[in-house]
Order: C-alpha cells, then sequence, then structure tokens
C-alpha cells in the first residue's frame, strides 16, 4: 500500500533541463510529486535540439540550484553523460556512469539518491547492464521507455516499465488518466508517466498536460508520490 492507499499516480522526467522549473510548478499546484533523471556531468551545459521539426532549448539547469528546484521531489540517475549503456564495452565504465552519478547527485540534492532512468531509451540496457547495476551500485530502482499501459506492480524494479509516455501516447495518457480514477481495486496499483519536460514547449500543449493534472488531482484513493515512494513503497 501507498500511505494507506491502494493507488499511486508518480511521474518521472528525464534530463534535468531548465523547463523542468515551469513543469514543477504545475506539479506544485496540484499536489503531485515527480521524479527527475539528472546526468550530473552534464548540469549547467547550454544546448539545444530539433524534435519534429522544431528548435527546442534543453538546456540543462545548474548545478547549486538542484536543492531548491527540485524541493518537495526526487532526483534520480540518468548516468554521467547519457551514454547508452549497452554499448559501453567496459563494465567498470557502466558502473561509473551510474555509481558516479548517483554520489554526484546525492552530495549535490542532500540525501541519498537510489532511483535512475536509463539513458538513450529502446534498446539501451541488457541482462549484463542490470546485474552490474545489481551488483555494485546503490540504484534500486530503473525505468525503461517501454509503456506497459496497465498499472499491475512488477518484480524486476531494475528493469521497471511505465504506464505510459506522455507525448509519444497522450491521449493514451488522457485514456489511462480516466481508468485509473474509475479504478476500484484490493491490490496495490501504480499509474506512471514519463517524459521530457522540454517536449512540451515542442507540442505546445503545457495547457492540455495541466488539464490532465487537474484532472487527476485532489483524489482521496490516490496517494500523490516520487518514484522512490511508489515503488520502494515499504521496501526502504
Amino acid at each position: 500500500m501507498f500511505n494507506g492507499k491502494m493507488k499511486a499516480l508518480t511521474f518521472s522526467y528525464d534530463d534535468g533541463v531548465t523547463q523542468d522549473i515551469r513543469l514543477i510548478e504545475l506539479f506544485n499546484k496540484y499536489g503531485m510529486k515527480a521524479t527527475f533523471n539528472i546526468n550530473s556531468e552534464l548540469l549547467g551545459k547550454e544546448g539545444a535540439l530539433i524534435r519534429e521539426g522544431v528548435h527546442v532549448n534543453h538546456t540543462k539547469n545548474n548545478p547549486e540550484d538542484l536543492k531548491h528546484i527540485y524541493a518537495g521531489h526526487e532526483v534520480a540517475v540518468h548516468t554521467l553523460t547519457h551514454p547508452n549503456l549497452r554499448l559501453v564495452e567496459e563494465d567498470a565504465e557502466v558502473i561509473r556512469q551510474v555509481e558516479q552519478d548517483r554520489i554526484k547527485l546525492s552530495e549535490l540534492c542532500g540525501y541519498e539518491v537510489v532511483g535512475m532512468a536509463y539513458p538513450c531509451g529502446g534498446d539501451c540496457f541488457d541482462e549484463r547492464v542490470k546485474k552490474l547495476i545489481r551488483e555494485n551500485t546503490g540504484v534500486k530502482y530503473s525505468r525503461t521507455t517501454n509503456s506497459t499501459f496497465d498499472f499491475d506492480l512488477q518484480t524486476d524494479l531494475v528493469e521497471f516499465n511505465p504506464s505510459v509516455y506522455h507525448h509519444v501516447e497522450f491521449d493514451k495518457m488522457i485514456e489511462l488518466g480516466k481508468q485509473f480514477l474509475d479504478l476500484k481495486t484490493d491490490k496495490p496499483q501504480i499509474y506512471y508517466v514519463w517524459g521530457h519536460a522540454y517536449e512540451f514547449d515542442i507540442y505546445q500543449n503545457w495547457d492540455k498536460f495541466e488539464a490532465f493534472l487537474e484532472m487527476m488531482s485532489g483524489r482521496d484513493d490516490i496517494c500523490y508520490c516520487t518514484n522512490t515512494e511508489a515503488l520502494l513503497a515499504g521496501k526502504i
């Protein structure tokens, strides 16, 4: 259970970009919590991307601002520099990318970071990578990018699959949200939404996402929590 409730809603956003600040304001407005997955060696770097033909800002937040920006939410590992871990040949480098990011983020935030999201999406990890993380780091869960479209708990937390990718599957996110609100359950269920905050600038749908948050908010039967609070409930 999640603070005495059977349903938990949690969010996960990658890269530690400046758009996280606006997104956190929305989460705070509606009483939501989220986890933000960050590359500590890329903090403070200016950048831009072209996605869907749109030029979008991809500047990372400054390291000294992390504790303030993400207060009340969770910071988690996204590796030091965002490599595809499956393609990293040296085991020691896989471990370094994960564990040193975890240690650095823990120092910056003032608490032990235990969560993670795999960088690069898709085919970005394998059994070797999972084993290295389990046996050589302090990471207790790691999110993939593979949507399940359901709310069931999972046993392999180092390969935790989210419910839905908010922009690629936006209509599905709304549909699942309505199902989750109506859900009556006697077993724990998690609705897990993930994405990147800069995508709101690409699709210009901040207002639509805010409407989703408003729809999901204020329910007595839902625990609004970070990834760690949802996935590790009762385990740490």
